[in-house]
Order: C-alpha cells, then structure tokens, then sequence
C-alpha cells in the first residue's frame, strides 16, 4: 500500500484555513464570467455600433454581477470560519 493510501487510511485530518483555496477557486467563475461578458460586448460593439449604449450599459451590468459573487466568495471565509 502506498504512503499517500495508508495516511489516508489512517484518518489524517486536515488542519488549517482552506477558506484561502477556495477563494481561489471560486475566483476562477467570475474571472471567465468577465472574460466572456467583455469579449461578447466588443464582438457586438463591432457588429452593431449604433447600439454601444445599451451594450455598454449591459456590459457594465454584468461586469457588476460578476465582481459581487466574487466579493461574496471572499466575504464567506470570515462569515463562515472554521472551528
């Protein structure tokens, strides 16, 4: 049996703040959320620049969107913290 098997066989629990890698991967959402949102918008803007308006408009909303469910994912760490 392997190392990494017998100390997981053992009931080796993990100490520590995980909050931080989950932050990071729950940053990773919004950051293609954002990626999308403004690559989508300057395809439109091209395509259509009588409408920049209201795809700027809409661009902006989405961006807003996007950066508030990862300032949630930075909030829940501290409101949720571990024992």
């Amino acid at each position: 049996m392997s190392a990494l098997a017998q100390t997981l066989a053992a009931g080796v629990e993990i100490k520590g703040n995980l909050g931080s890698i989950g932050y990071g991967l729950a940053a990773i959402g919004p950051g293609v959320g954002v990626g999308i949102i403004f690559g989508n918008g300057t395809q439109a803007l091209a395509r259509q620049p009588e409408a920049a308006g209201l795809i700027r408009a809409n661009q902006i909303l989405g961006f807003a969107f996007c950066e508030a469910l990862a300032l949630i994912g930075l909030v829940m760490p501290f409101v949720y913290p571990t024992s």
